[in-house]
C-alpha cells in the first residue's frame, strides 16, 4: 500500500496537486484545479491508467517496428506519462516535452523524477510558439495533449497550427492529438476539417457511447501522409476495458460533413466538459 502523502502546490497556471494511488506503491495522479491530467507509476512506466492515454499508446505501439527508437515532440507535459512510456517501449529515442507551465514542471521532476538517460528535454513554453521555432521535418511523432484547465487553448486549433505541426514533422511522421467533446460535434467535426486538409490520411479512436452523442468524452486524433496499420490498436481498444472502435476513410467523412477548417481568428478553445466530467474532490 502507498503510505506517500498528497502534494498540493500553486504553479504557474492552477493548483496542482500529486495524489497517491493506495492500491500501487510508487503510482501517482496528477490533477491541475481538480481536473485529472496525468496518471504514473514509476515502478511500471508502461502502465496507462486512462483509456485516452491507451489508445494514445497503442498507436505509438504500431507507427514504427517494435523497439525502434522515434523523435517526439510533445506539446503538452503533465505528469510526463506518455514520454515515460515511450522511453520505456523505444529505449534511444529522443524526445521534447513543451508545457507553458514551468512550476509544473518543477514540481513533476521534484516528486516523480525521470529515469537517467532517458533522452527527454522539457521546455517551459508556449505550445504554439515553441513549434513555430522548431526545425523542420524533425519529428516522427507529434503528440497535443494540452489543456488550460479543461480546455484545448484556440490557438492549438487552427488551421496555422496544423501547417506548422506538418511542417515540423517528417514526411512518414504522425500527428496524435487527444480532443473531447460531445454532440453535435461542433468542435470535433471543425478538428477533423482542419487536419483534413493538410494531411491526407486522418483517424479517430473513441468509445461508441461518445461518437453516437450520448455523453461527452475523448476522442484520439490520428493524422499523417502516409497510410497508418491502425489494425492492432483497433483490436486492442476493442478488447480494452473501456473499448473504442476506429473511425476513417467514408465513415469519417460523412461525420465531419460539410465542417470547415477552422481560421487563427475564428479559433475557440475545446467546449468546457459538462459539470463533473473530469473533476475530482
Amino acid at each position: 500500500m502507498n503510505e506517500a502523502i498528497p502534494v498540493v502546490r500553486v504553479t504557474d497556471h492552477g493548483t496542482a496537486k500529486l495524489m497517491p494511488d493506495v492500491d500501487r506503491a510508487r503510482a501517482w495522479l496528477l490533477t491541475v484545479d481538480g481536473a485529472p491530467q496525468s496518471y504514473v507509476d514509476l515502478d511500471a512506466p508502461t502502465h496507462l491508467e486512462f483509456e485516452y492515454a491507451r489508445r494514445l499508446g497503442f498507436v505509438l505501439d504500431a507507427v514504427a517496428e517494435a523497439g525502434a527508437p522515434l523523435d517526439v515532440l510533445h506539446l503538452g507535459g503533465g505528469a510526463l506519462t506518455l514520454p515515460r512510456y515511450v522511453a520505456a517501449t523505444r529505449p534511444g529515442s529522443r524526445q521534447d516535452v513543451v508545457d507553458a507551465d514551468r512550476g509544473l514542471l518543477d514540481l513533476v521532476t521534484e516528486h516523480l523524477p525521470l529515469p537517467d538517460r532517458a533522452g527527454i528535454a522539457l521546455h517551459a513554453a508556449d505550445a504554439r510558439g515553441w513549434l513555430e521555432g522548431a526545425p523542420g521535418d524533425s519529428a516522427d511523432v507529434l503528440i497535443a495533449d494540452v489543456f488550460g484547465g479543461s480546455r484545448i487553448p484556440a490557438h492549438l486549433t487552427s488551421l496555422g497550427y496544423a501547417r506548422q505541426a506538418q511542417r515540423v514533422l517528417r514526411d512518414d511522421g504522425v500527428y496524435l492529438a487527444n480532443l473531447a467533446d460531445s454532440a453535435p460535434f461542433d468542435f470535433l467535426r471543425s478538428q477533423l476539417a482542419t487536419f483534413a486538409a493538410v494531411f491526407e490520411e486522418l483517424a479517430v479512436i473513441a468509445e461508441p457511447g461518445v461518437l453516437r452523442g450520448r455523453r461527452f468524452g475523448n476522442a484520439v486524433l490520428v493524422a499523417s501522409h502516409r497510410p497508418v496499420d491502425l489494425s492492432g490498436p483497433a483490436r486492442r481498444t476493442a478488447a480494452d476495458a473501456f473499448p473504442a472502435r476506429v473511425e476513417h476513410g467514408a465513415a469519417l467523412r460523412r461525420f465531419i460533413g460539410g465542417a470547415a477548417p477552422v481560421a487563427d481568428a475564428d479559433a475557440v478553445p475545446s467546449p468546457e466538459p459538462p459539470g463533473g466530467t473530469f473533476g475530482i474532490g
